[in-house]
């Protein structure tokens, strides 16, 4: 099967396509269906007691210079970026993103810290405070949004391990959640 994609595609193509495969498989909380989820190894909170961290505080905060485009486009599918929360509510399936982005860039400039209280979205606006609730077991967090993703099949926002360690739901992977913005809503800059 291998041959039959690799004479389509050509070498640097198919080479590309496994690369990210591969990639994206080691990822917590951000495997293809059918690849597992993270097991209890790699989403142990090294003794931290994530119920007692304090959720994100909603406040009035202005739109990041980066990660707010009209719309962007990853691996051939356009996205659309809101022009404010206001009164956003979803449900979907929730996952979570570790130690692989832990100290990187998010989209809205900050640097990635697994235990904070943080979230990323496909189409929210950078920041954006959320609740979100784990409807299976009702726990609830409130996290600030300032990523973009997850990019990965039907979910609809990639949590911190922190949060998602609150929600009781790091070492499945992932759960149905609601997601809720709340006030109040990222403001246009000057120009």
């Amino acid at each position: 099967m291998h041959e039959i994609i690799y004479a389509k595609m050509g070498i640097h193509k198919y080479i590309a396509v496994m690369a990210i495969t591969l990639v994206v498989g080691s990822i917590p909380g951000c495997t293809p269906l059918g690849m597992g989820s993270p097991g209890p190894v790699s989403a142990s909170g090294g003794g931290i007691n994530f119920d007692e961290l304090p959720d994100a505080v909603p406040q009035a905060e202005f739109k990041s210079r980066s990660g707010n485009p009209e719309s962007y486009v990853i691996e051939g599918t356009t996205y659309r970026v809101l022009r404010t929360s206001d009164g956003y509510r979803e449900e979907g399936i929730a996952s979570w993103y570790g130690g692989y982005f832990h100290g990187r860039r998010t989209s809205s400039g900050d640097t990635y810290d697994m235990y904070q209280m943080t979230a990323a979205h496909k189409s929210l606006p950078l920041p954006t405070y959320v609740r979100v609730t784990h409807l299976e077991n009702g726990r609830s967090v409130v996290v600030r949004v300032n990523d973009r993703g997850p990019f990965v099949q039907d979910r609809i926002i990639d949590l911190s391990f922190a949060a998602a360690s609150k929600l009781g739901m790091a070492a499945i992977g992932t759960a149905r959640v609601e997601v809720v913005a709340l006030d109040p809503p990222a403001r246009d800059r000057e120009p």
